[in-house]
């Protein structure tokens, strides 16, 4: 069924906004609208233009709860003031640490490029300190191409002036250090330069050989390292000290954070008041009601009447549990509009009882009654749920034909037997599926009473007209089968007459409804034309929509059969049956054929059922408390 809703006004002071979001948004379902659409027609109103004061504290407290490895989901909310100055205080006491650790990755970071930047000088053995001190020799770090070191090597190094010390190299590179004499300094720089030699110039903080300075290096690093590891576990350990306080804090945070967004929602007056709008229960209303008698700051206002409103209901569906399940079809259609019959009890009764009748089988049945209880309970899949309800059916009808994982000798049928009785297991459906239609329509017939639609619920071919034309046909083929003809049919004849007349004449009787002056619109014969053929396609979807309940039939007679070809694998007519093709075959027509039977139900629901009187256009209710 679909909850009644009203509609609420909320309101007072602005500066007191946040408090009611918390205090009564966030603990009731209630669905809000925009105010300033909802209102528009008020003078004098405008939105919310403030930014969010709660960004930065919630980032720090998010911080913190990843630090403390706290809770998020924790629902103690604290007052606002005492969340901010939890976060502000713990965010202060740990700034130093924090400064000092950024401190630390800086020195981190300079150690590893003089790491890098000696790496390819390790393997000369000479003192760094020293080497910087010379005074009448010159030298340069730095790295050639491996083509210009070879032509260094043949063309060069016997007649330079300059002393080259290759100390590593790649399939690119090579690095060295060259010494020159300081006179001669200006000229051999032009020469390695014209090598393209690419000059390194190390830093003075370097002490003893590379390598020395290198494995110096790698030490202050893990020295470093180990005291940014220190720092984090006394941050760690005086966080959630507080553990506690930053879960209460940042749970009020982010609900004050989700309040602020709502803020958009909400309009304020000239002197200073806000407003808003929304939909609720009958249920949430009254709780509303008496928790702001005593709240001066708060006024409700509640409207009853609908039609005045911007924007519609919302469609809240409230079902029995096991029912409950059958509403993920419902809504895979589209959620019924708020005026419209809830279809789950319905989609849940047809729907176990089709399954049973196309897949009945007692020792199947009550795997998919365990195994879809099972996954439910562990993990909450609304299919399983339905996979157990449809499962008893199956029980329930295997019982019936008198079946057990494909036995039918074992237990005696109690209605038929699919195999045995075909003409039974093919016209029964139909008829079963023939209701069901009939039914359909006197929803749809509601359905129209419920929007105030006329034309819908007297002329459609699923209102009254259809009703009458269809059961009246139905009636008929009924009493030609039992050979009872008679005046009955035709009083039924004449009914089918009366029924067909009405839906041919639907648009020109709609019309005279609402008033029109003219009755036909455009030309008497295209009228004509369009209207043979409507009622062509009209009269041929009765005729393949209550056909088409054959194949529940056809597939109680196919399960049969393929169960008969497992036995016949088996060889269960021996006396001494393969056990293994006996479980594997189960199985494998457990899982095909089940997955086959579901779906095609769900087709029966959606294209022979759901079309003669389901829209599916309601918009889902959406109260804050559940997205907080």
């Amino acid at each position: 069924m679909i909850e009644k809703m009203k509609f609420v006004n909320i309101m007072g002071p602005k500066d007191d906004i946040d408090r009611v979001l918390l205090k009564y948004v966030t603990n009731h379902e209630i669905s809000l609208e925009d105010a300033i659409i909802e209102l528009g027609k008020v003078k004098g109103l405008k939105p919310f233009a403030e930014e969010n004061p709660y960004n930065k504290v919630l980032e720090t407290a998010q911080e913190l709860i990843r630090i403390a490895k706290a809770e998020q989901d924790t629902t103690t909310i604290i007052d606002k003031t005492n969340a901010l100055q939890i976060i502000n205080d713990i965010k202060a006491s740990i700034e130093t640490s924090t400064d000092k650790k950024n401190e630390l990755f800086q020195k981190r970071s300079h150690y590893e490029e003089l790491k890098e930047q000696v790496k390819p000088f390790i393997s000369l053995e000479m003192n760094l300190s020293e080497l910087f001190e010379f005074q009448f020799i010159k030298y340069r770090f730095g790295k050639l191409p491996r083509d210009s070191y070879k032509k260094f090597e043949e063309y060069i190094k016997e007649n330079a002036d300059a002393f080259f010390i290759p100390c590593d190299m790649d399939s690119n590179n090579v690095w060295g250090i060259y010494f020159v004499p300081d006179s001669l300094r200006v000229k051999n720089d032009a020469i390695f330069s014209s090598l393209h030699f690419e000059r390194i110039i190390l830093s003075h903080e370097y002490k003893g050989t590379p390598l020395e300075a290198y494995h110096s290096l790698e030490q202050g690093i893990k020295e470093i390292d180990s005291l940014i590891t220190q720092i984090d576990d006394e941050t760690t350990a005086q966080v959630k000290s507080r553990k506690e306080d930053i879960e209460n804090a940042y749970a009020t945070l982010r609900q004050l954070n989700e309040c602020f967004k709502l803020r958009k929602l909400a309009v304020c007056t000239k002197n200073d008041f806000y407003i808003l709008t929304g939909w609720t229960t009958d249920e949430t209303v009254s709780q509303l009601v008496s928790e702001m008698e005593n709240d001066d700051n708060v006024e409700l206002v509640i409207e009853d009447e609908h039609s005045g409103l911007n924007s519609t209901p919302p469609t809240k569906l409230r079902n029995f549990f096991l029912f409950k399940p059958f509403e993920m079809f419902v809504k895979m259609y589209g959620l019924p509009s708020y005026n419209e019959i809830d279809p789950t009890f319905f989609v849940a009764v047809t729907y176990a009882i089709l399954f049973g009748v196309m897949f009945g089988d007692v020792g199947q049945g009550a795997l998919l009654v365990i195994g879809g209880l099972l996954i439910y309970k562990f993990k909450k899949n609304q299919l399983a749920a339905i996979m157990s309800l449809s499962g008893i059916f199956s029980v329930i009808f295997g019982f019936a034909y008198g079946s057990i994982f494909g036995f039918e000798e074992v237990l005696e049928p109690l209605w038929l037997s699919p195999m045995h009785e075909v003409n039974s297991i093919l016209i029964i459906p139909c008829i079963y599926g023939a209701a069901i239609i009939l039914l359909s329509m006197m929803f749809n017939v509601i359905n129209a009473i419920r929007t105030k639609d006329i034309s819908r619920m007297i002329l459609d071919k699923n209102g009254v007209a259809g009703i009458i034309f269809y059961g009246s046909a139905l009636a008929i083929g009924a009493l030609v089968i039992f050979k009872k003809n008679g005046i009955a049919v035709t009083i039924f004849g004449v009914l089918v007459v009366i029924g067909l007349v009405l839906m041919i004449l639907k648009e020109p009787l709609t019309r005279l409804i609402k008033k029109k002056k003219q009755l036909i619109k455009g030309s008497k014969v295209m009228f004509c034309v369009e209207t043979f053929f409507e009622m062509f396609e009209v009269l041929l979807s009765y005729v393949t929509n209550t056909v088409s309940f054959v194949r529940v039939g056809a597939f109680a007679l196919s399960h049969a059969g393929m169960m008969g070809v497992v036995h016949l694998l088996a060889d269960t007519a021996s006396g001494n049956p393969n056990i293994v093709v006996l479980i594997f075959g189960n199985l494998l027509v457990m899982g095909m054929e089940g997955l086959i039977v579901g779906i095609q139900v769900l087709r029966l629901e959606f294209y022979e059922i759901f079309s003669r009187f389901y829209t599916g256009g309601g918009r889902e209710f959406k109260p804050f408390s559940k997205n907080v």
